[in-house]
């Protein structure tokens, strides 16, 4: 092969036009953190409406990452709606974050399980990666003013009379 040299030169070019010219990928430099301002954010939920997180100030906002595959999550959604339930009237929403599925899954998972909180979807598990996802289910509290108070890993029974009050105590 006599014409090595120009081949490698175009090799190197093309190489170095398609790094220039990729679409820049977002980094996240800080990861929400207790005690810290939640990164704001604005997906809409799985009925087409547009939430965002700093219009929901002045309300306690529980934001629970789970997935119609997860059988965790699955295990506690009846005490996340008795929670809803107790917290009826209150200044605070509750807000489900679909992780790593399919929003079309929804559909069958709404006919066959009660389930009436918005499930926000995040194209590309964009708020996993802000919110410093590791698995489902993971749950945020935020407070009145937008603090991060809370980050439970894990499922949980969130009517029991220990979660209610942690909740309780943010509003």
């Amino acid at each position: 092969m006599k014409n090595k040299g120009p081949v490698l030169i175009i090799i190197i070019a093309l190489a170095a036009a398609a790094l220039f010219f990729l679409p820049e990928k977002r980094e996240y430099s800080k990861i929400a953190e207790v005690g810290q301002a939640a990164p704001d954010f604005e997906y809409p939920d799985s009925k087409g409406k547009l939430w965002k997180l700093s219009d929901l100030k002045g309300k306690v906002v529980y934001i629970n990452f789970w997935a119609t595959w997860c059988t965790t999550c699955e295990a506690e959604m009846p005490s996340k709606e008795a929670l809803r339930k107790k917290m009826d009237g209150k200044p605070f929403q509750m807000l489900g974050m679909l992780f790593r599925d399919d929003p079309a899954n929804l559909i069958e998972y709404f006919q066959t399980h009660e389930v009436n909180l918005p499930t926000l979807i995040s194209p590309d598990s964009e708020s996993a990666r802000i919110f410093g996802i590791t698995g489902v289910p993971e749950t945020f509290i935020i407070d009145k003013d937008g603090i991060i108070r809370e980050k439970l890993v894990g499922p949980r029974e969130w009517d029991s009379p220990e979660n209610v009050a942690m909740v309780e105590k943010w509003l």
